[in-house]
């Protein structure tokens, strides 16, 4: 077997040991997950999320779902939680606990201190024979057979796992949250992910020029407008009404038809009904829109009067293509 060939086969057996312990995790799932999405929902604090070594990396994770999706969340380090930072978690907090085994030296400390306190405590745990899941209110049990490390040693499918069960609690909670799309805009204003939701035709249009004509304009006028306006395209205005577009194949085609242009106007070389769109719409939309027709740009209108151009590059600058 070459090396090449020894690499994919050890990578897809990585992976299909991770799916197989994933698709087991719904055999583990009993009424304690829904009591701990319910406990959630009904608090009236934060939820706080502990862990150490690599399932505090997962937790950390889990905090940022939580925290994008509606959920308050906040990571707390299970060995610092010991050292001073336990005042992080207040009255009506919910705590979760992550840990493969529910033995470690740190978690035997911290779990009393917690349960000294109203709040409930939520184990996400491996072993639900350890102290962990004796002591905690609720235990989601993420026990899998073996890690897909070769010594089955490095926390590997066990921290896959607590992932997924993360992922579980989030979309659960923001369902009955009842978590819209325009509330997911407001937690990711920034980046692709939130242009996206919130970007409209109106905030894209606003940034380019406004290329127009009349139908009676020489194609001399055209040709410098297009060019000027540098978007390929114009609109063929009549009393503030589009009456038809001019594109930079329309002045191809002319080229290749007439050997004398003289005396030829917008209107002898227009298409008439353009793809319009209007300006309140989400630019996305105006994507799906390029897409479907095999296009590149659309005439924006509000009341039905022409406001200007979005094309297929703004989107792309925009991050949403």
């Amino acid at each position: 077997m070459s090396n090449t060939e020894a690499l994919l086969a050890l990578a897809k057996k990585t992976i299909d040991l991770e799916s197989k312990a994933i698709g087991n995790l719904t055999s583990l799932l009993n009424s304690d997950f829904a009591n701990s999405i319910n406990t959630i929902i009904e608090s009236k604090g934060r939820v706080i999320l502990t862990g150490i070594g690599k399932s505090a990396i997962i937790a950390n994770k889990i905090v940022a779902t939580f925290n994008s999706t509606g959920t308050p969340a906040i990571f707390m380090h299970a060995a610092d939680a010991i050292h001073g930072d336990l005042g992080t978690i207040q009255d009506n907090d919910v705590v979760i606990c992550i840990s493969k085994s529910g033995n470690t030296p740190e978690i035997k400390v911290l779990v009393p201190l917690i349960k000294r306190g109203n709040n409930k405590l939520i184990g996400i745990t491996g072993n639900i024979d350890s102290f962990l899941a004796k002591q905690a209110d609720f235990v989601l049990n993420t026990y899998v057979e073996k890690e897909a490390c070769p010594n089955n040693l490095a926390p590997t499918t066990s921290t896959t796992a607590q992932l997924v069960m993360g992922d579980a609690l989030a979309t659960c909670l923001l369902e009955l949250k009842g978590f819209s799309s325009s509330d997911f805009a407001k937690y990711h204003p920034g980046g692709a992910l939130g242009k996206r939701l919130y970007l409209r035709v109106a905030d894209i249009v606003d940034k380019n020029q406004k290329p127009e004509v009349t139908a009676d304009s020489d194609v001399k006028k055209v040709i410098v407008e297009i060019s000027e306006k540098m978007l390929g395209v114009t609109a063929v205005i009549e009393n503030s009404k589009i009456v038809g577009i001019v594109t930079d194949g329309d002045i191809r085609r002319m080229l290749n038809k007439h050997d004398n242009i003289k005396g030829l106007t917008a209107k002898d070389i227009m298409s008439t009904n353009p793809k319009t769109i209007e300006t309140d719409v989400l630019a996305v939309k105006a994507l799906e829109e390029m897409q479907n027709s095999g296009i590149s740009q659309l005439l924006a209108i509000k009341d039905n009067t022409y406001q200007g151009i979005v094309h297929l590059h703004n989107l792309i600058n925009e991050g949403i293509l």
